[in-house]
């Protein structure tokens, strides 16, 4: 199950509900003490250095919690209650370079601006350009609101316990937080409270997709309709179908306008791949439809507009609509009860809603509800870091994976591809919510896997990789 995103206050309902069932904070402590010792391990070799700085709090009890368990590290603890007095041992263990800190300094209760010292010290921290593992938050930063009090650490990773915190997410807290990691199971009780914000957790699909029956064929998974390339972007169309072809649906056929027929048509063997034409027939069989990847060019016919906004309206599948596409729609509810998909980053958000980038950026979930409505959409994939899936009204879910490999051009076309392939399949089709999300996250679980292999992945490597990683 995903986790909800919480307030302060919301994480200290769920805390005291726990103490008020018996189990004490130092059980959930030493929980998280081993978490923290677990990824600080994963992100050094033995033997080497890992620098650990605790408050005077429970963000601090946690770090101590951990020394424990860093085994074949050279382990140095610096207890920091006065900062100033605590400098020069500070910077005398910056000057060994450690492979790693930890930051246990300030927890969730910071909301008042740091002292001299204080953002002295941080700084110091962080002129040292050492990896930073964070624990829970990023010391300095306000966790409600994603402000910086003053000073905050820059960390590599947070890991923060229990749930997320609304204020990392935000996208003026993404430079402190770096990449956000949850670790849900730290000995709490269920969670009693409720957000509309839920976070995705790899084991959601532990059972997903499901087993293929021995007795299936082709025709069991559906027939994906491609709208897309044309002159000068022909890759777009080569990428998004490949995509698909990892999703495994039975059939998918591509239709490109004639200027980017051959190109498109030489690179792919099982996709069947035709001119788009006026009146040009579909499959009857279809069961689902992506348009938009690399149709750019703006020699396009206009009848590829018409027929867009007639398929929005009208087509009888699921329809995923993607780059270009999107602005092509009516801002009018769909007609068709089957389900309607968009899949802007927040420029084509912006755009589509008549707003900045900024504003978009600044209230992500409301850009998601906003487009739904306008456009008669069942959900919104609203890429960026930490894409969004959800509708006009219910839960929307935030991702958990990728990194900034991913900026790269072609990864939407992929996405795209990849997400249309699930649609096409019979058997997903009836929570589509949750194959958006599973596609979404193999996606960036997929980066996330060439990152640690190499560091010049392209997205034909992306490509290669959707699909196969495992869930749990």
């Amino acid at each position: 199950m995903p986790v909800p995103v919480l307030t302060i206050e919301q994480m200290r309902q769920w805390e005291n509900a726990t103490w008020a069932a018996g189990i004490a904070p130092e059980t959930v402590i030493q929980q998280v003490g081993e978490q923290v010792a677990r990824r600080a391990r994963q992100l050094t070799r033995d033997g080497d250095t890992v620098l650990l700085l605790a408050g005077k709090g429970h963000n601090g009890d946690d770090v101590r919690a951990a020394r424990l368990h860093l085994t074949n590290r050279n382990v140095e603890l610096l207890n920091v209650d006065d900062p100033a007095a605590r400098r020069r041992e500070l910077d005398a263990a910056l000057t060994r370079r450690p492979a790693l800190i930890v930051d246990g300094l300030f927890g969730i209760g910071l909301d008042r601006l740091l002292s001299t010292a204080w953002m002295a010290f941080i700084g110091a921290v962080n002129a040292a350009g050492r990896p930073v593992l964070a624990v829970d938050i990023p010391s300095g930063l306000n966790a409600e609101t994603g402000d910086t009090m003053g000073a905050t650490i820059r960390a590599q990773v947070t890991l923060t316990v229990g749930a997320p915190k609304v204020g990392l997410l935000t996208a003026h807290a993404t430079p402190s937080v770096g990449r956000l990691e949850a670790a849900p199971h730290i000995g709490l009780i269920p969670c009693p409270v409720s957000s509309g914000l839920q976070w995705t957790l790899p084991e959601d699909f532990c059972e997903f997709p499901p087993p293929r029956p021995a007795e299936s064929h082709k025709g069991s998974f559906g027939h994906l309709l491609i709208f897309a390339g044309s002159g000068g972007y022909h890759g777009a169309a080569v990428l998004a179908a490949r995509a698909a072809q990892r999703a495994r649906p039975g059939l998918i056929s591509l239709f490109t306008p004639e200027t980017a027929y051959l190109p498109v048509a030489a690179q792919l063997q099982a996709v069947m791949v035709h001119i788009w034409r006026r009146n040009t027939a579909w499959p009857e069989n279809a069961t689902a439809m992506v348009i938009g990847p690399g149709m750019a060019d703006r020699e396009l016919p206009a009848e590829v507009v018409n027929e867009a906004r007639w398929c929005w309206r009208e087509a009888e599948f699921p329809m995923l609509c993607d780059a270009s596409a999107l602005d092509w729609l009516p801002r009018v509810e769909g007609v068709s009860s089957a389900e309607r998909i968009l899949t802007p980053h927040p420029g084509e958000a912006a755009r589509l809603l008549r707003a900045s980038v900024e504003e978009v950026q600044a209230d992500r979930p409301g850009a998601v509800r906003e487009l739904a409505r306008e456009f008669g959409a069942g959900c919104v994939v609203l890429k960026g870091r930490h894409t969004l899936v959800g509708g006009a009204e219910g839960p929307i879910f935030v991702n958990s994976s990728g990194n900034a490999g991913l900026a790269q051009g072609g990864s939407g076309d992929a996405l795209a591809g990849y997400l249309g392939g699930l649609l096409a399949q019979p058997a997903l089709q009836s929570d589509i919510c949750n194959a958006l999300r599973y596609g979404v996250w193999q996606h960036g679980a997929a980066a996330d896997l060439l990152e640690t292999c190499r560091r010049n992945w392209t997205v034909e490597d992306l490509v290669e990789h959707l699909g196969n990683t495992p869930a749990c």
